[in-house]
């Protein structure tokens, strides 16, 4: 079955068309990663901005022309947490809708959970779970826990555009900045903690823009390359590393860097940081129980696990 999967979160409009086989594999024809900050200004005015959605509709009416070439069979656009939030989103719908002939599905925090552990654990054995799925957004933070399926997960109001725009919205942030954010994502971990088992799972994978971001900076690549970063095995020391230039460079410097998304620019830092105590404290309770954790990277994710899930009979 041919299928298109539309992806719109807090900072970024994805497109994934797919044939899907009876065996539930996944043959990719064509993947888009627009920026459109679609949140932009969501969390302080709770509305989406007109300058944001004019970005997100012209990024949705080249992607309905890009899959209109391939004939899908089926679609599906999924909004995830800054529709949640903004109280114009009807304007958005009718202009998803104009555009694609679709209502956008808002979805819940615990479906995104479901979706996003679907995408990053297709493939895998069994026998490298329990699994910790990470999807680190803009708006929300997912985590998710299970190994042939989701057992618990928790949605979390943080993400890298809104750590950026409550606590870090200065070109190079300062220790009071930064630990305003740290004890913002600390306290939303420590919420996480009374319904996830922090120490339960053998393999912790993030999956998401800044994820992939930060490791193609750890793995030192001269550009974006997700061949090499999927499937990457990092430890909690470099990703702090990382986490921490990042935050101690100027814009400028951020930009230049030959893997960075133009997009992504202002809020990697605050990205970084956020991916950074989410893998410490997942990483202390594994070893406090004698065991270790196997961190990796997933370049499939909430967009695979859309397009996996259209093919599934309605229940």
């Amino acid at each position: 079955m041919r299928v298109a999967a539309f992806d719109c979160g807090t900072n970024s409009l994805r497109l994934l068309i797919a044939d899907v086989d009876e065996d539930g594999n996944l043959h990719e024809l064509r993947r888009e990663t627009r920026i459109v900050r679609l949140g932009q200004g969501v969390d302080a005015t709770g509305e989406f901005a007109p300058e944001a959605l004019e970005r997100t509709f012209a990024a949705a009416q080249e992607f309905a022309e890009a899959a209109a070439e391939f004939s899908p069979e089926k679609l599906r656009f999924v909004a995830t947490s800054a529709s949640r939030d903004a109280q114009n989103r009807d304007e958005f719908f009718a202009g998803i809708f104009r555009i694609l002939g679709v209502v956008p599905d808002v979805i819940t925090g615990d479906e995104e959970a479901q979706l996003s552990f679907l995408g990053a654990t297709v493939g895998r054995g069994m026998d490298s779970g329990p699994f910790m799925v990470m999807d680190l957004g803009g708006g929300s933070t997912e985590l998710v826990l299970g190994t042939s399926g989701v057992e618990s997960a928790v949605s979390m109001d943080i993400g890298s555009v809104r750590l950026t725009e409550r606590h870090m919205a200065t070109d190079r942030p300062d220790s009071e900045q930064i630990a305003a954010a740290v004890a913002d994502i600390e306290e939303h971990l420590d919420q996480a903690a009374t319904i996830l088992d922090f120490s339960a799972p053998r393999t912790f994978i993030g999956v998401a823009g800044t994820v992939t971001t930060l490791t193609a900076g750890i793995l030192g690549l001269d550009s974006y390359q997700r061949e090499r970063i999927h499937g990457a095995h990092l430890n909690v020391g470099d990703i702090e590393r990382q986490a921490d230039e990042l935050l101690s460079m100027d814009r400028e410097a951020r930009a230049a860097l030959p893997y960075m998304h133009p997009g992504r620019v202002d809020v990697i830092g605050a990205g970084g940081l956020l991916f950074s105590r989410v893998a410490r404290r997942i990483d202390a309770a594994v070893v406090s129980t004698g065991a270790e954790l196997d961190i990796t990277v997933s370049e499939t994710d909430i967009l695979d696990g859309i397009a996996l899930d259209l093919t599934r009979p309605p229940q």
